[in-house]
């Protein structure tokens, strides 16, 4: 049962942010084409990732590794722009007097799920990446948005606009607004291509597991579980739908459920992440390769906060129907694990 929950869950959480993703692209295009209808930028950019996906996991990649590429570079210039324009230029006007945020960083968890396509899964996912990892979140993440609310106040971004294009705009740097929403929506294209490419991934190990239809965990001839990525697509028309009947909370109603089954899944990675050493502690023959420090107190830290963000989600804006929506939601795949898998006399 906790499986069947947890890869339903999360399927069902990245299929909703793949909606939520290619919403965002259509909302940032809206810079440069103020009067284009949305679903355009729906339909065009969902098909050239839908066909990417559906080629080859090599095409995945390659893509991938581009769109990354432009990321970082991108990043690490506005690092150093906003560096300067917060301590180096002297304008009282910048300061860490604007710095307070809560955030959370999910889709780490995307490298197990691609470890399984790949040719030496032992070499892939090696410690030291991981903890190169945290550095990677602290270098870009945090000190991306440490300087974006150094900047500009929290409370002064513009929810239908990139924080990064915002920044620009305020700093009135000639250009830089158009160039970091260039980059904004392919640091968004980038998230869709992979919520693709893990949905599909998931439905196919939910088949083979023999809790999906057959049908879905089939392969074509090039290697690609064609019918589990068109079935994983269903995201973005709903996002569609929800963006043209409900323009103004299609949004709230989409990050709810997809928030809900990103803090479940990690609440059970940590729980399984606890058993599992506990039983190595007891059982095992071979050292591990790579061991979270602090056990099982990190372990249970990380549990915490996992909870602690979830029951507090009732209390932003964005997040209030996380739990109204999710715990239904839930109750709803234990209905159905019971009609897929009925008891054993």
């Amino acid at each position: 049962l906790a499986g069947f929950l947890v890869r339903y869950s999360y399927w069902t959480c990245i299929v909703m942010a793949v909606g939520t993703e290619v919403t965002a692209v259509a909302e940032y295009m809206q810079y440069w084409f103020p009067n284009a209808p949305s679903w355009i930028w729906i339909v065009l950019f969902s098909g050239v990732l839908i066909g990417v996906n559906a080629m080859s996991v090599k095409a995945f990649g390659t893509v991938e590794y581009w769109f990354s590429a432009i990321k970082i570079f991108a990043i690490v210039g506005f690092i150093l722009l906003g560096s300067y324009v917060v301590w180096g230029s002297g304008n009282p006007a910048y300061g860490m007097q604007n710095f307070t945020s809560h955030g959370a960083i999910l889709s780490v968890e995307m490298i197990a799920v691609a470890a399984g396509e790949a040719e030496h899964p032992e070499q892939a996912v090696r410690p030291r990446p991981f903890r190169a990892t945290i550095v990677r979140l602290l270098v870009f993440y945090v000190l991306s948005l440490t300087l974006i609310l150094a900047i500009v106040p929290w409370d002064g971004l513009d929810k239908g606009s990139s924080p990064f294009v915002t920044v620009m705009q305020v700093l009135g740097i000639p250009y830089a607004a158009g160039i970091l929403n260039f980059v904004v929506i392919v640091a968004a294209l980038s998230a869709m291509n992979s919520q693709l490419y893990i949905t599909t991934r998931m439905m196919f190990s939910l088949s083979r597991a023999g809790d999906a239809p057959a049908s879905l965990g089939k392969l074509n001839h090039n290697g690609i579980p064609l019918n589990a990525l068109l079935l994983s697509t269903s995201g973005i028309a709903l996002a569609t739908l929800l963006f043209v009947l409900f323009p103004g909370q299609a949004f709230t109603l989409k990050m709810s459920l997809s928030m809900f089954g990103a803090l479940f899944t990690w609440m059970m990675i940590f729980l399984t992440h606890w058993y599992f050493r506990r039983h190595h502690q007891r059982h095992g023959t071979k050292p591990l390769a790579f061991r979270l420090p602090g056990f099982p107190l990190s372990t249970l830290l990380g549990l915490g906060l996992m909870l602690a963000i979830l029951l507090t989600t009732a209390l932003t804006d964005v997040f209030r129907l996380t739990l109204a929506f999710g715990l239904p939601f839930l109750l709803l795949l234990v209905v159905l694990y019971r009609f897929v898998r009925p008891p054993r006399p």
